[in-house]
């Protein structure tokens, strides 16, 4: 029995050695399956991972680690049987491809570090520090086709039609349906008679016909506002934007200063561009 205990034992030992062990603590470089000599890795398959739609990393732990290692190595799998083989055409193809993905991991880091907290609040203070309020007016409008028809429903209001109602019996354009109600709006983002002719108004007034050049308008001013400058959240995204444009530009710009860039193929004929069977030569 003892000498029975012992074989087994080492039996145990040998097969315990000779088979593939996970680290107790996994890294990003702990090999996760080996395809011909061409390892896979953990990295490899939370990269993948965070690459999914939502709905597939909802899926249990299980099922995603089989699925992910399972593509991994079909992929490294369909990769060897052809990468001794590319075309030009691939080759070239998968050089600008990961040029691209590098160069924006380049402006991802560029945008990072210039978009911060600081940055957008010195940019909200420089864009408004000289800011003047003024006013914004809420208004409604009835849009017809003719003078004599914008003065019959004028006279159907004053005569104690309701402007709503007249404009959603009457009105040609997509207001008519909100009884033309046109929100609030401020200086320049209405035709000039329209906004002339509102800002001569007292709230509650209706005037017109007033021309423009999408025909003829009763007006009623429903009620005006100081206008303020918007909060910082407002306008988030939109300082964001301007503060990446810059923060690229800069940074394109610093980067040219300091290399040697030379370009003799700027005498090449543009038309080349779309000779595309030079990439199967």
């Amino acid at each position: 029995m003892a000498k029975i205990t012992t074989i087994l034992g080492a039996f145990a030992l040998t097969v315990a050695l000779a088979a593939p062990a996970l680290a107790a603590d996994p890294t990003a470089e702990t090999v996760v399956a080996d395809v011909n000599g061409t390892p896979v890795t953990l990295g490899q398959m939370i990269a993948m991972r965070t690459s999914l739609p939502p709905q597939y990393q909802a899926l249990p732990d299980d099922v995603l680690f089989k699925g992910i290692l399972d593509q991994l190595v079909q992929q490294t799998l369909l990769a060897q049987s052809v990468e001794k083989n590319l075309s030009k055409r691939d080759q070239i193809t998968l050089e600008n491809e990961r040029r691209g993905q590098i160069s924006a991991i380049a402006l991802q880091q560029v945008v990072t570090a210039a978009v911060t907290d600081a940055a957008l609040q010195a940019a909200y203070d420089a864009k408004y520090k000289d800011f003047k309020p003024g006013t914004e007016y809420h208004a409604a409008h009835i849009l017809v086709d003719s003078e004599e028809k914008a003065k019959e429903i004028k006279a159907q209001i004053e005569g104690g039609v309701d402007f709503a109602d007249a404009a959603k019996t009457h009105g040609t354009d997509g207001t008519a349906a909100n009884g033309g109600d046109l929100g609030w709006f401020g200086p320049g983002m209405m035709v000039k008679p329209f906004e002339d002719a509102v800002v001569a108004m007292k709230p509650g007034e209706l005037v017109g016909p007033v021309k423009t050049d999408f025909g003829w308008h009763l007006i009623k001013l429903v009620e005006t506002r100081p206008s303020a400058a918007p909060a910082l959240d407002d306008v988030r995204d939109e300082l964001a934007a301007e503060i990446e444009k810059t923060a690229i530009t800069d940074h394109l710009a610093a980067l040219e200063k300091d290399a040697k860039v030379e370009k003799p193929g700027e005498g090449i004929d543009p038309a080349v561009l779309k000779d595309e069977s030079l990439l199967d030569k």
